[in-house]
This record gives C-alpha cells, structure tokens and sequence, in this order.
C-alpha cells in the first residue's frame, strides 16, 4: 500500500486519548475522506502525518518509506507531504506568484507553468490575495502545494470558509486538479455531501476508534452502526416486535392507503422535491415526497424489509455506556 498507518495511538495525557489505535490503508491516487464529528481528533490525525504533532506509539509509512515510528522520525520539512488549511494562509504581502515560490527549490520551477494552468490562474498571478476571491485563493494554496511534488496532500476542511454560491463548483474544481494531478490525498470535512460525492473511500471516526473505512456507496447503504448510519444523512428510527430497525427517508414510499401513516408537522421544498416531517410510533421521521404536503395531513407510507438496517441491541449506547 502507497500509505500505511498501523496501531496509531496519540494522547495528550493518560486521560486524552485522541486517536486510539488507528489502523489503515491507502492506495496511491486515492481520495480519502475523514469524517467525524468536532473534536474526534481528525485535525489532529492530520498533524500526526504531516510531522506537527509526535504519535505516542504506531508507525506511519508513505511510498515505501517509513516516516514515524519506533526510533524513526522523518521531520515535517522532509516528509513531502503538502498541507493545505481551511484559512487559506497565504502571505497578504505577496502576490499569487510569489506565494505559490515561496521558498521553492529550484528543481522544481519546471512545473509552474502546468500547475499554474492546471489551476487555471494564469490571468491572477499577479494580483495580491486581497485581491482575489476565497476559491481563487484556495486554488493558490492547492498549487502551492503540488508545485512541490508532494506524496501525499492533506486537506483540512478546505471548503468551509466558501460561500454557498461557490462552494460546489470550486470543489469539483479542486478535486478535478487532484485527479489530474495524481496525487494521494486525505481530505478532513464535516460536510458529508462533500465525502459522498468526491471520495474514494470514507473513514469515519468517533472517540479516537474507527468506525467504519469503506466506499461512499458501502458506507451509506451498508453502515457499521448506528452512529455511521446517522453521521452520512437522514435515517428514520421505529421499533418492530422489540428490535430496533432503521430505514432511509428515500426507501420509504407514499401510497393512496396503509397500515403506516404519518401526520406532517413540517413540510420544505428542496428543489426537486419535498421533505416532510412527522412522528411515526414516537420517533421524528422524515420522508421524501414528490409533491407537497399540507401540514398537519395524514399520509400513508410502506416500504421493503429488504431495505431495513437492524444493529446489535447494545449499538445505541455504545459509547456512553
């Protein structure tokens, strides 16, 4: 494997353990998402790799080399490991050109043509970062990065400093340079649409433990436990014969009659459809209908048994019990 990471563990003290003994792998080209909630310990992760933070025990390999381990530590600056931040951190007083050469070796001003088109800011080279907007920024920090030639490129919550109006387009756009470009990449988002639509695969992490590492299509259709279930989007809860199943709002289908049925409380258009909200059998539910709804009406709903995700009985409170 191009990246390997095997029995990871970094605490702060004997009573913080952010990352608990973290286990996977990369192949070379992969876009890899880490999902997880505020303080899982993903921005943390990604210290670890680039050399920022010191592992308490583990070993990190990158390209058939290691770079972290036991007696071993590669330092941040000779790790060829480009990082890119979600506050842009580019020089205020240089331009575009010289924030993507700061401190460049020379052996690698061979590529500043093609990153400079690759990333298409041949007509902004000149101009100051004050001078440009938030995506076009983040594009300088993306070639500022591979212009380098890096291993591996760590992304951290590059997206969520950009405006809603902008932010998919400049996503695609970056992930288009990736894919161009080859190069590995571990990306930290909050926002999981980004994960679905982008990634190779997604691992998702709560309490320092993986929960789950697999596909986009795996994870959401087939999720670990409730939490990665929860964690990937809209999931309605209810109980059948003392069991707890769980079903996706879109595997549910309104009918004309049925033993099941909801009374809508909200109703939101969503462009193309409509999102009703409700409680069936004491559980707030959600549902996707074609057409809108009258708050406060009935409608009938059924769905396939092949489409219920059921987990272990303890699933529920495993991390507060």
């Amino acid at each position: 494997m191009y990246l390997e990471i095997k029995n990871l563990v970094k605490s702060y003290n004997s009573s913080q353990t952010v990352i608990n003994n973290l286990s996977f792998s990369v192949e070379k080209g992969q876009l890899i998402s880490f999902v997880g909630e505020s303080g899982s310990g993903k921005s943390t992760f990604l210290k670890c790799l680039a050399g920022l933070e010191k592992i308490n025990s583990g070993v990190i390999s990158l390209n058939g080399k290691l770079i972290d381990g036991k007696d071993v530590f590669i330092r941040p600056q000779s790790r060829k490991i480009g990082y890119v931040f979600q506050d842009y951190s580019l020089f205020p007083h240089l331009n575009i050109r010289e924030n993507i050469c700061f401190n460049l070796d020379n052996k690698y001003n061979k590529n500043f043509s093609k990153i400079i088109e690759l990333t298409n800011l041949n007509n902004l080279i000149e101009r100051y970062p004050h001078e440009i907007s938030g995506g076009e920024q983040q594009r300088a920090c993306i070639a500022r990065s591979i212009i380098r030639e890096p291993e591996l490129l760590l992304l951290d919550e590059p997206f969520s400093n950009l405006d809603a109006n902008i932010k998919f387009s400049i996503r695609d756009e970056i992930c288009r340079i990736i894919r161009e470009s080859n190069i590995t990449t571990i990306l930290v988002t909050h926002d999981i649409k980004d994960a679905l639509n982008i990634s190779d695969k997604i691992l998702i992490f709560k309490a320092g433990i993986v929960q789950q590492f697999s596909s986009p299509e795996t994870m959401y259709c087939e999720p670990a436990n409730c939490y990665c279930a929860e964690i990937l989007g809209d999931i309605n809860k209810f109980q059948i014969d003392d069991k707890i199943y769980y079903i996706r709002p879109e595997n549910i289908k309104i009918v004309d009659n049925s033993a099941n049925s909801m009374y809508v409380e909200k109703c939101f258009f969503q462009g193309k459809e409509y999102k009703l909200i409700g409680k069936f059998k004491e559980n707030i539910w959600s549902i996707i209908s074609q057409k809108p709804v009258k708050v406060n009406s009935e409608v009938f709903f059924d769905y396939s048994k092949q489409d219920l995700i059921f987990f272990d009985k303890n699933c529920s409170t495993f991390f507060t019990s």
